[in-house]
């Protein structure tokens, strides 16, 4: 598939999107049909991690990474592959809360091997309830 001249995988995009993105516009054209390529696959394609779920982690991503730009896509993209509001808020929470724990973690420098032998401990005992 390599060497296809832009005009092909614009009207590509186009056909799968109805217009081709600004942010595409200026990919250089010897990166465009790779970086189309990997959009098209990960962030449209179904793959072993369903969109939707996909989606809650990019939205959880860039609560942390603050980019607009990824929040805004993400969010549209959860609701279109179907995501409610409160999935929406509870992706946002979750990483609030692991990103508090790993400052937490880090900056109190706990001991990684006692971390992973208590995690090994708990992991046991919630599994032999399950």
């Amino acid at each position: 598939m390599a060497g296809r001249n832009r005009g092909d995988i614009e009207a590509e995009i186009k056909e799968t999107l109805g217009i081709v993105p600004h942010f595409f516009s200026e990919i250089p054209d010897d990166l465009l049909e790779y970086e189309w390529e990997i959009f098209r696959r990960l962030e449209l394609g179904e793959t072993l991690i369903p969109n939707k779920y996909k989606e809650l982690m990019g939205i959880a991503l860039h609560s942390e990474t603050k980019c607009r730009y990824c929040t805004l896509f993400h969010t549209e993209a959860a609701k279109l592959f179907g995501a409610t509001d409160e999935e929406i808020q509870e992706a946002v929470h979750y990483a609030k809360n692991s990103l508090g724990w790993s400052a937490y973690l880090n900056g109190m420098r706990e001991d990684e091997d006692t971390f992973a032998k208590e995690l090994a401990q708990i992991k046991e005992y919630l599994a032999s309830k399950g």
